[in-house]
């Protein structure tokens, strides 16, 4: 797997039992607490490898850091990631810094996969559950975070949901029947949902009454609080996505808020549902839900019902 897919790594073949997976995310700030911040951008990076199947084994720091900051700061974020990295198994082996304007952070990510075990957003197949593994919305958190419109609970919920690994989801995942999975990021959810249908020749029907969704991202979005990023996002999708009338316009601003670490999207056979749901009550920490199934190819890629 490479650039021809929308996948969220490429795979590379190394023999009959082995594939490496290389995977590279790097982003600015988006919460003030630096070692927070160095936790969160490591998560995000190494999801990419949980969304493919596989399991992290290296990672290399990438940094960008201005020479007007204490020092302090920089430490605090490698102590972050450095924390996220040990935490998913992995081993940090250094990596590359350079000053900049402005302080930017992430990792550069090899993990290993069987050949046969890979697992690709483009394999979905009709009659599949789609299961979601995070509540959505933390980028219109993010947005009131930074206009200080957010309490103290809310925000370090967010936090934490961004910062919780999904490698506890991608090991309830990997011993259940599952034909495609991605993971939610800037695209939001419609977008990867599209990547997904689009790929597999399928549409998908989402029940946006079953849609996990953080605490507070209803209320900030009805006040304006939806960054740009969801504007793009849904002229991207443009008319290849139909939303049924009644469904509310906040609600609909959460569809394509472009998520930071968000959760992984499992499209999931009927006979290994119940199973993989039973392993997520039992093994993760974030809200899940089946949100929604595989169809045959419609009118419309994804239809929000």
């Amino acid at each position: 797997m490479g650039l021809d897919t929308a996948d969220d790594a490429a795979v590379y073949k190394l023999n009959d039992d082995q594939a490496i997976i290389q995977t590279l995310d790097f982003f600015t700030p988006i919460v003030d607490d630096p070692y927070m911040f160095g936790q969160i951008a490591a998560a995000n990076a190494l999801s990419d490898v949980y969304a493919m199947g596989g399991e992290p084994t290296i990672a290399l720091n990438i940094v960008g850091f201005p020479n007007c900051l204490d020092m302090s700061i920089l430490g605090e974020i490698l102590k972050g990631g450095a924390d996220k990295v040990r935490e998913a198994g992995a081993l940090l082996v250094g990596g590359h810094s350079v000053e900049d304007n402005e302080p930017k952070y992430g990792l550069s990510v090899t993990g290993l996969v069987h050949p046969d075990k890979v697992l690709a957003n483009a394999k979905a197949r009709v009659g599949d559950y789609i299961v979601l593994t995070k509540p959505i919305g933390v980028g219109i958190l993010n947005t009131a975070i930074k206009a200080e419109m957010l309490d103290e609970e809310k925000t370090n919920e967010a936090m934490r949901v961004m910062a919780y690994l999904n490698k506890y989801a991608a090991e309830c995942m990997v011993s259940h029947e599952v034909s495609a999975c991605t993971d939610i990021t800037g695209f939001g959810l419609a977008g990867h949902v599209l990547e997904m249908a689009e790929g597999s020749g399928v549409s998908i029907e989402i029940e946006t009454g079953s849609i996990p969704i953080m605490d507070g991202a209803m209320e900030n979005a009805s006040m304006g609080l939806v960054p740009a990023g969801a504007y793009r996002n849904r002229s991207y999708v443009g008319e290849r996505v139909r939303i049924s009338e009644g469904i509310a316009e906040e609600l609909q601003d959460i569809l394509f808020d472009p998520q930071t670490s968000g959760g992984l999207l499992i499209a999931v056979h009927g006979d290994s549902l119940e199973g993989l749901l039973a392993d997520l009550e039992t093994n993760t920490e974030t809200a899940f839900a089946v949100i929604g199934r595989v169809l045959e190819k419609g009118p419309y890629f994804i239809e929000f019902i």
